[in-house]
């Protein structure tokens, strides 16, 4: 409703610049960071006014202020527009108009009596240099991030897809704040259904303010209710380039140095780039191991649990009477045990996650040392169990995807209850809870867990394994491509040698 009200906004022109002085400042609340100043030329008054800190001010006196002044012109708008040698000069005649744009950069000229006043972009951005990405890191493959200015993005963006055919759309979020948003695909391959639906969930977006894109995602996903997230969120550009070309979707937003990739399914957040550099078959067993990773991550302490606790004959005698050992001075039941060894590692993660780097890797070494150590010789838990927390949390870091890894670990809590009151039924319980409602998600209406189900034999080599670059001639088409077909398959594994 309120979207609708500030479209409906009069035009405040014609109008005095004595009277336009007092409303800008009246919605700035006498700001003093408000430069509105008044210049009388050719027997006309002329209005400049801008936020002082967003602009670049010898740009203002060199490129506006000094042609405005010294020409003999007696000005108007299209003169204006056609005389200042600068290409970003627009007319604005709403006062709300006004209002959004001078909070990001721009600079408005008034001349008393015109039908308009004319804005030009002199923004000063405050901007880090492109670094090394944190969150994903790579061995192998370009190293350089995004970063916090959306310009920079989306000349990166721009640099790594060469082609006329990328369309970079632009949507403002925010009715109090806008923020620059940037919808980016190819659109001889995007699935056209995909982009309106992802276009649309943007546009009917009526929030004051956005964040970051981690928030944008929490707003347009399928479901808000899953601890799963349905959009894929990557700092890396190599990776944003090589999804947006295999026909899908990705969002920048301004201030944000982390884009969206839709749609995704839940394989896609155990893939990595670098599995892309490595040879085929390396790719192929390291997507393995982080697969054979969820699952112990996810089932090894509450196999303990149930198996301590219910099903002593699943343990080899030998180590049946190991683990009893390590019991015997141990006074908790092995669900208390487990909870409060995993609530201890979430601990030390934590902390070394909010520390500064150096620090904070010197805690979760030595604290992790201290404490299991310590924990042993109280007679808190047995050094079994400790190993295998151990595991579990090592397993959940091989994740790609830093928001993904969050929730597999907190998964395994709910698991630990469960085999810890029902022993394997409750394990087995908890395990078809899992599938039924990864079955159930969808992401920009795509199904969650395909090509596995909905079952597609020809997509498989994209997500569960890799085949040489040669066999890959063809896109993800669970997604519907427009264009399904990468390369010609025969062309590309033909041998040209020199002597032939």
């Amino acid at each position: 409703m309120r979207k609708n009200q500030a479209k409906s906004s009069n035009n405040i022109f014609p109008i005095k610049v004595d009277k336009l002085k007092k409303q800008m400042e009246s919605r700035f609340e006498n700001n003093p960071d408000l430069v509105f100043t008044i210049y009388e030329h050719q027997k006309k008054k002329i209005a400049v006014f801008y936020i002082g800190y967003l602009v670049e001010p010898e740009m203002v006196h060199n490129y506006l202020l000094k042609p405005l002044l010294t020409s003999d012109k007696t000005w108007a708008n299209p003169d204006i527009l056609n005389d200042i040698p600068l290409s970003t000069g627009k007319t604005k005649e709403k006062l709300q108009d006004i209002l959004q744009n001078i909070l990001i950069g721009e600079v408005f000229i008034y001349v008393e009596g015109e039908p308009a006043a004319v804005s030009f972009i002199l923004s000063k951005k405050e901007k880090r240099n492109l670094t090394q990405a944190e969150t994903e890191s790579l061995v192998q493959g370009p190293k350089v991030a995004f970063t916090e200015s959306i310009a920079i993005n989306m000349n990166i963006v721009r640099w790594n897809i060469h082609s006329t055919d990328l369309v970079l759309e632009k949507i403002m979020i925010g009715e109090r704040a806008p923020r620059e948003v940037r919808l980016i695909y190819l659109k001889s391959i995007a699935n056209e259904t995909d982009v309106n639906t992802m276009r649309q969930r943007l546009k009917d977006l009526e929030i004051d303010q956005l964040e970051d894109s981690s928030v944008l995602m929490q707003y347009i996903e399928d479901s808000s209710q899953t601890i799963f997230p349905q959009f894929y969120s990557s700092e890396l550009p190599d990776r944003f380039a090589y999804t947006v070309t295999r026909g899908r979707i990705g969002v920048l937003v301004e201030n944000s140095p982390t884009a969206i990739l839709a749609p995704s399914t839940f394989f896609s957040f155990f893939e990595s780039t670098e599995d892309l550099y490595m040879r085929w078959n390396a790719g192929t067993f390291l997507r393995y191991l982080r697969f054979i990773a969820i699952i112990i991550s996810v089932l090894l302490t509450p196999l303990y649990v149930a198996a301590t606790t219910f099903h002593y004959e699943i343990i080899p005698t030998q180590e049946l009477i190991t683990i009893g050992e390590s019991r015997a001075i141990v006074p908790f039941p092995p669900i208390f045990e487990a909870l409060l060894l995993e609530f201890i590692i979430e601990l030390l993660r934590e902390a070394g996650a909010r520390l500064p780097t150096k620090i904070g890797q010197t805690i979760g070494i030595v604290g992790g040392i201290v404490i299991g150590t310590a924990a042993v010789q109280a007679g808190i838990t047995s050094n079994f169990l400790i190993i295998l927390v151990a595991l579990s949390a090592l397993a959940s870091f091989t994740t790609p995807n830093y928001m993904m890894g969050t929730a597999i670990r907190i998964i395994r809590f709910p698991m630990i209850i469960l085999a810890g009151t029902l022993g394997m039924i409750g394990m087995m319980f908890g395990v078809c809870f899992l599938i039924i409602h990864l079955l159930k998600l969808s992401s920009l209406g795509r199904p969650y867990l395909s090509p596995v189900y909905p079952f597609r034999w020809e997509d498989l080599n994209k997500t569960l394994y890799r085949l040489p670059n040669s066999r890959q001639n063809k896109r993800f088409a669970s997604y519907r491509p427009k264009d399904l077909i990468r390369y010609s398959k025969r062309k590309a594994s033909k041998r040209k040698d020199i002597d032939e």
